[in-house]
């Protein structure tokens, strides 16, 4: 994947700094100082464009000047008014900024940034957002394509802060976006790996791979002997049908003291979904290669977190299967026993997230979590409360709910709180068995949500539904969340 080497090198004089491409923003009708600079060694070419009124210094706006002082291209990038740029406006001015250097050849460039002194933007904060959502944008998939995409020319890119902050500050705000927008991306691409490349097999594999050389994050996998004999009846009845079998993967990242108790993620990996013996219809059923986006994003948080070398301990359970029709598979009707000792009778056997959940949900008990977050492509009811712009939040704990939204707001991979109320719980009663796997039309991701707190009783628990969040349909492709939203959780957890 396409990788961007961020650098700070702070200048006086924008116009010496030798590049392919010199960034200078434009604030509404006012040229900055880097503008300013360029503007004297080149005869006034910048006053004479805003001039013209063609360019306004509107976010995102752009206009590209050529050989100018010691710089090949001088793109004026519009940053609105400065007492009016936020993280926001620096999304929006990012996205523009990546069009546009998508589209000239550049491979080395400088921003210039000296300004945002007089702002009331924290400096840090956006470079880091600048740094993640440039790198994100960056990725292109190869896997199984012949002629892929061309990818972002641009291979070096500088940042000149001014006196807005030191350079070392600077310099560490870019790599932790850097390390972010990687996790995002390796989320994206196992996600869109197609289901006969990326099996449980597979993910059990790229978890080694995750942990190889680096002796504070490790890897176990349970085959399904091992979830046999830990009485994992319920997340085996999803793979009974598969001849591809299940595992459990584990992944213990330890950068906190021993006794630190770890925060937990546990992911849905369903590799691929047919909705076993309760059939999907076919249209639209290769987007069921995406049911396995809560363990990919697992996958990309806990590369960012080795990566930032967070001062925390962090634990990523994927409960990985597949869910296929066969003589063997699980029936509607059928009664399984979870880990918990707890009975299900399984009404559908598309209902089959909540069912591997419950028993990786049981399995991290044994680490006395200081909490635990489980992320899962769970119901279609939660793409038609929400759409695609949030992910469904539920949480036994106010505290814990509090701190994912903020996370979420701040990095722009929000999530919105959804009841998790008692009067819904009795929509999963069953004469036959503890309770059933679904609770019929109404409220359907919340009767998911219900199910799975049954399992979650012993510690501080949420839940994120990203059905509708971690997939795009046009252009079709995963969009890596909520990778950026779990890692700044455990940024803050980690001070």
């Amino acid at each position: 994947m396409t990788a961007i080497t961020f650098n700070v090198r702070q200048s006086a004089d924008a116009s010496k700094a030798k590049t392919q491409c010199a960034i200078v923003p434009v604030f509404g009708k006012h040229l900055s100082s880097a503008a300013l600079d360029f503007d004297k060694v080149g005869d006034g070419l910048a006053n004479a464009v805003m001039a013209l009124g063609d360019f306004e210094g509107k976010p995102g706006q752009s206009s590209m000047l050529t050989h100018i002082g010691n710089a090949r291209r001088v793109l004026l990038l519009g940053f609105g008014a400065l007492d009016k740029f936020n993280l926001a406006t620096a999304r929006e001015v990012t996205d523009a900024l990546y069009r546009r250097l998508n589209k000239c050849g550049a491979t080395d460039a400088v921003l210039h940034l000296g300004d945002l002194v007089d702002s009331e933007i924290d400096l840090e904060e956006a470079l880091e957002q600048f740094a993640r959502l440039l790198t994100a944008a960056a990725y292109r998939y190869t896997e199984t394509v012949s002629k892929p995409r061309k990818a972002l020319a641009l291979k070096k890119l500088t940042v000149n802060p001014g006196k807005a902050l030191s350079a070392s500050k600077a310099q560490a705000a870019l790599e932790r976006g850097a390390h972010i927008g990687a996790g995002v991306n390796l989320a994206r691409n196992l996600a869109n790996l197609p289901g006969n490349i990326c099996t449980p097999t597979y993910l059990a594999q790229q978890a080694r791979s995750l942990c190889r050389g680096h002796k504070n994050l490790t890897a176990r996998i349970l085959d399904e002997k091992k979830m046999q004999e830990l009485g994992m009846g319920s997340l085996l009845s999803v793979s009974a049908g598969s001849d591809q079998p299940a595992k459990l993967i584990v992944m213990e990242y330890k950068g906190g003291k021993a006794k630190d108790q770890p925060y937990v993620l546990v992911g849905k990996g369903i590799t691929f979904d047919t909705g076993g013996i309760s059939l999907k219809p076919g249209a639209k059923m290769d987007e069921m290669k995406f049911d396995m986006g809560g363990a990919a994003s697992v996958f990309g948080t806990m590369q960012a977190v080795r990566d930032l070398q967070l001062p925390l301990n962090v634990v990523g359970i994927v409960a990985a299967a597949e869910n296929m029709p066969s003589g063997r598979a699980t029936k509607p009707g059928d009664v399984v026993t979870s880990m918990s000792g707890k009975t299900i009778e399984v009404l559908n056997t598309d209902a089959e997230g909540r069912l591997v959940l419950c028993d990786a949900l049981t399995y991290a008990e044994r680490f006395k979590p200081a909490a635990v977050v489980d992320i899962a492509t769970l119901t279609g009811a939660c793409v038609v409360a929400l759409g695609s712009h949030a992910s469904g939040l539920y949480a036994n704990k106010d505290e814990l709910a509090e701190q994912l939204l903020e996370a979420g707001q701040q990095t722009f991979d929000r999530a919105w709180r959804m009841p998790l109320w008692d009067d819904y719980q009795k929509q999963l009663s069953t004469p036959f068995a503890d309770m059933a796997n679904i609770g019929g039309p109404g409220g359907g991701s919340i009767t998911a949500a219900c199910f799975l707190s049954r399992f979650a009783e012993k510690y501080d628990w949420a839940h994120l539904d990203i059905a509708g969040s971690a997939w795009d349909s046009a252009p079709k492709g995963a969009t890596g969340r909520p990778v950026a939203l779990l890692t700044r959780y455990l940024q803050q957890r980690a001070g």
